[in-house]
């Protein structure tokens, strides 16, 4: 959970782009990233797949007001309101973007192109009607914010204590390499969000490679984070489990915040 999901991206920029804080250009190529491309296929008036900048445009010529973030997962709608063809595509994915003010959802199909060695990553958002309703268990930023700092020394005990090296060295190094790319000018969320949004995002996605780190390899380089044996890695997930669960509900509240600020007025 280092990197940010192609949701939370969609989300942050083209808010930033609601909210007049960056240009359609900007915002299409800070969602982008990386990718080769990313298109919108299924917008309301668009009689085929449209770029970002179209796309974005168009969602606030339809009523967009604000972006919200879904991070489901099998048992845990997170941030879904359905209808139920709605949030199987978006657990399918493990992500989806929903059009506040517009009841339209987004989800991305992600496909490498071109020959082994030499592919670039094609983005495809699909878009459809959405409920317009409350999102399933998104808590509050200050909620958030409290539920992580559990989380983390929970995170640190449990690799401790199930002897995995990610509670150490491993993890790290991988959150240095993930501090270093945000010094590179990597931002990790876009303008207009509120100081608590970034810092619970920093947080989640701290907490996230750790429990990321747990589930592979630890310092041995056996998978499992070096667990010897089933009932060890039963343990490990049975411990972890909520532990990931606060981390994907404080990333959602994160990347949601610009819309819940907007809705009490606070923007």
């Amino acid at each position: 959970m280092l990197d940010e999901p192609r949701s939370g991206r969609l989300a942050a920029w083209g808010n930033a782009l609601l909210a007049g804080l960056v240009s359609p250009d900007e915002a299409a190529h800070r969602i982008a990233d990386e990718d080769a491309s990313h298109r919108v296929a299924g917008l309301p008036g668009e009689s085929g797949p449209v770029g970002l900048t179209l796309a974005l445009g168009r969602l606030r010529a339809l009523g967009a007001k604000g972006l919200r973030v879904a991070l489901p997962i099998a048992g845990h709608p997170l941030g879904l309101s359905g209808p139920p063809e709605f949030n199987a595509q978006a657990l399918d994915a493990g992500e989806a973007v929903i059009a506040t003010g517009a009841a339209l959802g987004l989800v991305p199909e992600v496909s490498a192109v071109g020959p082994e060695g030499d592919q670039h990553v094609e983005v495809v958002w699909r878009c459809q009607g959405v409920r317009e309703a409350p999102p399933a268990d998104v808590p509050s930023l200050s909620e958030a914010e409290r539920e992580l700092a559990e989380a983390l020394r929970e995170a640190t005990e449990v690799l401790s204590r199930l002897n995995v090296a990610g509670s150490g060295p491993v993890a790290q190094a991988a959150l240095d390499a993930y501090r270093a790319r945000a010094e590179r000018g990597r931002e990790v969320l876009a303008p207009g969000y509120p100081p608590r949004a970034l810092r619970v995002l920093e947080l989640a996605q701290r907490v996230g490679a750790l429990v990321d780190i747990a589930y592979t390899a630890g310092g041995d380089g056996r998978e499992h984070g070096g667990a010897v044996s089933a009932s060890e890695i039963t343990a490990r997930a049975e411990a972890l489990r909520p532990v990931e669960r606060t981390s994907r509900r404080a990333q959602v509240a994160a990347y949601n915040a610009y819309v819940e600020e907007r809705e009490r007025g606070g923007l």
